[in-house]
């Protein structure tokens, strides 16, 4: 039986995408971070293996041992980790890839560990390569419309959210009256709806993309019920994202939820 291996972050999307490979008769092999993964990938996988985001090594053993050739990364990595994470834990593999970097942006960081597994032998391929239902489609796809002004923030926002995200600051940029509220950064898109209300007092529109070329290996824009739940809290309208490049877990609950809670998701 073919073997998928699963480098698994936070959030939902590592249990779809395993739930999704066994239905699709692939051998699911996760190495789970034991700082971010869900416990409940246990109950999906074939097998699983526990490590900290310092043991690249570790990982890259756990794999060839496994027989795993192919891997796929799911799931978010907290940005913050790198500032919080003890770097005297870091393996020896770790230790001389961090040594090694021209700078620490998150695309940097990946496209290396992408590299190191490759020399060993792993291919990291495209993430959504098993989630294709999920992506994004153009178009509104709620009830729940955007009115004139709406669309021309999303429109106002696609250009700025698009310019962050090349430099990879960040993916998301709130957005009232082609203003921009608040830009995400370290502290990720949800954290960033919620600061966008606390400045805007409601209204807002929320834009996603992904960068220009993006590697869809890796950092592939997702949205979910934690995105829909801190768009309530901050009173925002809209959430726009790009069609195509764009996850959208618990996609018919997230579209369900929407229309109970007045909200617009359009695909851009």
């Amino acid at each position: 039986m073919e073997k998928l291996g699963i480098i698994a972050g936070n959030g939902k999307f590592p249990l779809i995408l395993a739930g999704n490979a066994k239905a699709e008769g692939l051998h699911v092999i996760v190495a789970a971070l034991s700082e971010e993964a869900d416990k409940g990938i246990e109950n999906i996988a074939d097998s699983v293996h526990w490590l900290s985001i310092t043991q690249l090594g570790k990982l890259i053993k756990v794999f060839q041992k496994e027989g795993v050739t192919n891997a796929v990364m799911a799931g978010q990595v907290v940005k913050r980790r790198m500032y919080t994470s003890d770097l005297l834990k870091l393996d020896l593999t770790a230790a001389r890839l961090w040594a090694s970097l021209p700078d620490r942006k998150g695309e940097t960081i990946l496209k290396a560990v992408a590299d190191e597994l490759s020399r060993n032998g792993i291919e990291l391929i495209d993430s959504t390569i098993h989630m294709k239902p999920f992506l994004a489609v153009p178009g509104v796809m709620t009830k729940s419309r955007p009115t004139r002004p709406e669309a021309a923030d999303a429109e106002f926002g696609l250009k700025i959210a698009k310019v962050i995200a090349e430099h990879d600051i960040g993916q998301s940029v709130a957005v009232k009256n082609l203003s921009v509220v608040a830009v995400e950064a370290v502290e990720g898109t949800d954290n960033c709806i919620r600061r966008a209300g606390e400045l805007g007092k409601g209204g807002i529109t929320i834009v996603k993309v992904s960068r220009k070329g993006h590697d869809m290996r890796f950092d592939v824009p997702v949205v979910g019920m934690r995105t829909l739940e801190a768009m309530k809290d901050a009173g925002a309208r809209v959430l726009a994202i790009e069609a195509g490049k764009t996850l959208m877990l618990e996609k018919e609950e997230l579209i369900s939820g929407a229309d109970k809670a007045g909200i617009c998701i359009m695909g851009i």
